[in-house]
C-alpha cells in the first residue's frame, strides 16, 4: 500500500498516536479534549497527503530538499498549528518532539500494517521531506509568536516601571532639598544618579522593544538651532563626566526640523560610548556642521583601532565591546546605544557610519535638513 493511500484509511489511528503524545508534553494539556491536542494535525497529514500524491520531478525534489520549494501563498495548518501550541504554553523543543513522533509513529504504523510488502523508498523520502516543511513552517512562526510575546510583555513591564521609578527620583530630589546634612544629603545623591541610570537603561530599552515590535523609534520634529541642542547636551555630558574634554566645534547653518530630544539622545549615545573606549587623556572631538543638503555630525575618538570584523556589526543591538565598565568604573548598559542612535538616524530620515584606524574612532551622522513627520 502507498504510503498516501495508508494515511487517508488510518488516519484515525495516527490522530490517537498523536493525542497520546501531546499529553505527556505539558501537565496543563492532559485534560485538554483531543479536538483542541489534535487542532490542525489532520490538516497536516492532508496536506502532507497531498504531497505525496502530486507528481515531482527530479529537480523539483532537489530544491524542495534544500527548503526552495514553492512557498505558501496563505498560512499553513502547520503555521496556524505553531500559533496555537505557543498560546498553550508549549516551547519549541515540545512542537518538535510533536514532529518526530508523528514521523516516526506513521512510518511504523505503515510498516506494521504492509508486514510482507516492500516499503516505497521514493514515498519515504517525500514523506521526509514534507514532515520536514512542516516542521519548519511550525518553527518559524513559533518563533515569531514567542518574540512578540516577550516584547509585548516587556514594552508593558518598562511602561509599568516607569512611574515607580519616577516617585523614586521625586523623592531623592526633595530629600537632597532639604538640606537634612552630609549623610542624608549624600544618600539622596547616590539615589538620584541611580534613578538617573535606571531610567537611561530604561528608556533604552524600550526604544529597542518599539523597533522590535516594527514600531520604530518615535520622533517629533519641530524647528530647532541644532547648535544649541547640541551645546546643551554636551553641557550635561561635561557635568557628569568632569575629568574628560569633550571639544565642539560648528560651522554652516544648523537650523532646520528636528527632533532636539531624541538627537540628544542619539549625541549621548555616541559621546558616551566615546568616553568609554577611547583613550582617557585624549579629547573627544563632536563635529557639526551644515551645508545645502543638511547636516553633518561626527564625534571622534583616538584609542585602539576597532577590529574590522566587529565594526561590521557595531551598530546591531546587544553588541559590546570588550571592555564593558565605563570611564567612570560603573558597569555598562545594554549594548543597545548605538544601535538606537542608528534608529534615530534612520527616523529622521538619516544614516550613521562608523570608520576606525589607528589614529582616530569616528562615528559618522548625516541627517536631511528637514526630518519627516510621523
Amino acid at each position: 500500500m502507498r504510503l498516501a493511500a495508508f494515511i487517508e484509511r488510518h488516519m484515525e489511528a495516527i490522530l490517537a498516536e498523536w493525542d497520546e503524545f501531546a499529553r505527556t508534553l505539558l501537565p496543563t494539556v492532559r485534560h485538554m479534549p483531543a479536538a483542541a491536542l489534535r487542532d490542525h494535525a489532520q490538516a497536516i497529514l492532508d496536506a502532507i497527503v497531498i504531497d505525496l500524491s502530486s507528481g515531482q520531478s527530479y529537480d523539483e525534489q532537489r530544491r524542495k530538499s534544500w527548503g526552495r520549494g514553492p512557498q505558501p501563498q496563505s498560512e499553513t495548518a502547520a503555521q496556524t498549528h505553531a500559533i496555537l501550541r505557543a498560546r498553550s504554553g508549549f516551547d519549541i523543543n515540545q512542537l518538535a518532539a510533536e514532529y518526530r513522533a508523528l514521523r516516526a509513529s506513521v512510518l511504523r504504523l505503515w510498516a506494521d500494517e504492509c508486514p510482507d510488502e516492500p516499503l516505497h523508498q521514493d514515498d519515504i523520502i517525500r514523506f521526509n521531506e514534507a514532515i520536514d516543511q512542516a516542521l519548519a513552517e511550525s518553527m518559524q512562526l513559533f518563533t515569531e509568536q514567542v518574540e512578540q510575546s516577550r516584547n509585548l510583555l516587556l514594552g508593558m513591564l518598562g511602561h509599568d516601571m516607569r512611574s515607580p521609578l519616577q516617585t523614586i527620583r521625586m523623592t531623592s530630589s526633595y530629600l537632597a532639598a532639604l538640606n537634612a546634612g552630609e549623610a542624608v544629603s549624600g544618600a539622596a545623591s547616590r539615589l538620584i544618579r541611580s534613578g538617573a541610570r535606571m531610567q537611561a537603561l530604561l528608556d533604552d530599552m524600550l526604544d529597542f522593544n518599539r523597533t522590535k515590535l516594527g514600531l520604530g523609534i518615535d520622533v517629533t520634529p519641530e524647528d530647532v538651532d541644532l547648535r544649541d541642542v547640541i551645546a546643551d547636551e554636551l553641557d550635561q555630558l561635561r557635568a557628569a563626566y568632569p575629568d574628560r574634554d569633550v571639544q565642539l566645534h560648528v560651522s554652516g547653518d544648523l537650523t532646520g526640523s528636528w527632533d532636539g530630544q531624541r538627537l540628544q539622545q542619539l549625541l549621548g549615545n555616541l559621546v558616551v560610548n566615546a568616553l568609554k573606549y577611547g583613550s582617557p587623556d585624549a579629547p573627544v572631538a563632536v563635529r557639526l556642521s551644515g551645508d545645502a543638503h543638511g547636516v553633518h555630525l561626527e564625534v571622534g575618538n583616538r584609542g585602539p583601532a576597532i577590529e574590522p570584523a566587529m565594526l561590521d556589526g557595531i551598530f546591531d543591538p546587544l553588541r559590546r565591546g570588550h571592555d564593558t565598565r565605563d570611564a567612570r568604573g560603573s558597569g555598562g548598559g545594554l549594548g543597545l546605544g548605538l544601535y538606537i542612535a542608528r534608529e534615530i538616524a534612520k527616523a529622521h530620515g538619516g544614516e550613521i557610519t562608523a570608520r576606525s584606524d589607528d589614529h582616530e574612532t569616528v562615528f559618522s551622522v548625516r541627517l536631511p535638513r528637514r526630518a519627516a513627520a510621523p
